[in-house]
């Protein structure tokens, strides 16, 4: 794509002018549908999800070849205030065993077969304290966008992306509480797993930061309180969005920055499914939020895209369903 921005009023004129999926190939798989060798309704949800991929896809008889997974990386001024139960250099080690291949998400992406990258974020000039003032400047907030947006693959058909970064779910908590109000103990969880008082503590600080930041909205909250890996998810799903292909969020923290791209414009998430609701405390209320119903529910806690990377696979098998399974016609079968 040749598309650019350098501000975020073009990354907001990017949104307003999305294209949806493509009705004809939609249309054109639920008629499919209807032909395979199977009892109506027999794969449940598989059966929806496979019609929506293939519209988004504009293929009524789509598959998943080349899934990606990304993942980002940032560090959050925030942390001076004791919010979490790690030291920020654990962000750097991180980075290093993914690229060593020794994470979950190494082994989920070789598990489905997907092309994963790591991308870090100045690991070494953390974002500023959102308790203080906002979190990123608009330089700042845009070159992380775009890095997302550049990370994504446009010979892709599926995309994830997850993030690392000590104090992100702070962060998370912080622009959830801000979109949407309520108490900030609503958004507020225990994270990597903080004790009570740690718990008290990062609260308290999510609530100072929305009295501070009162008032943003959309891209604004992401820049305010967000972070430099937040900002390179919402690029890469953007992106995603203008090359048409399917995301699958991840957990509390890829959905947080997501809600922004919604809050900017309502229906830009449509190319996105919730690859699965986190054990974190607000996940489950953030989905609901955004009109999004989880493919798995497993208790996951981790982010990297390893929630989301799993559901690749209920996809993939959706998909091979859909698109592999014989008619009734083909396969000579009475359709009753």
């Amino acid at each position: 794509m040749g598309q650019g921005f350098t501000q975020i009023s073009e990354v907001q004129a990017i949104l307003e002018t999305l294209r949806g999926p493509d009705e004809a190939a939609g249309a054109a798989a639920e008629a499919r549908n209807g032909q395979l060798t199977k009892p109506p309704g027999a794969l449940g949800r598989l059966e929806d999800l496979a019609i929506w991929y293939c519209a988004w896809r504009g293929d009524g008889q789509a598959r998943i070849d080349e899934p990606q997974i990304i993942v980002f990386a940032g560090n959050h001024g925030v942390t001076a205030q004791g919010v979490s139960a790690f030291p920020a250099e654990v962000t750097a080690q991180m980075v290093a065993n993914f690229q060593a291949g020794g994470a979950a998400i190494n082994q989920l992406a070789r598990c489905y077969g997907a092309r994963m990258d790591v991308h870090a974020l100045a690991l070494e000039n953390p974002t500023a304290d959102f308790t203080q003032g906002p979190a990123m400047t608009e330089a700042e907030m845009v070159a992380a966008l775009r890095a997302g947006w550049d990370a994504v693959d446009p010979g892709s058909d599926l995309l994830v992306v997850g993030e690392m970064g000590i104090g992100n779910t702070t962060s998370a908590s912080a622009i959830l509480h801000l979109l949407y109000g309520g108490d900030a103990g609503d958004w507020t969880g225990q994270g990597t797993g903080v004790d009570a008082a740690g718990l008290a503590l990062k609260t308290r600080v999510v609530r100072d930061a929305a009295v501070l930041h009162r008032g943003a909205t959309g891209l604004e909250v992401l820049a305010r309180v967000g972070g430099r890996e937040l900002a390179a998810m919402a690029g890469a799903i953007l992106r995603a969005r203008v090359q048409g292909i399917p995301v699958l969020l991840d957990g509390f923290i890829c959905t947080a920055a997501a809600a922004c791209l919604h809050s900017a414009a309502p229906g830009a998430l449509d190319h996105c499914l919730a690859g699965h609701v986190s054990a974190e405390a607000a996940h489950d209320a953030a989905l609901e939020r955004l009109g999004k119903v989880p493919i798995l529910s497993l208790g996951m806690r981790l982010g990297e895209g390893s929630g989301a990377a799993l559901a690749i696979g209920v996809m993939q098998g959706a998909l091979a369903c859909h698109s592999g399974m014989a008619t009734f016609a083909e396969a000579g079968v009475a359709a009753g």
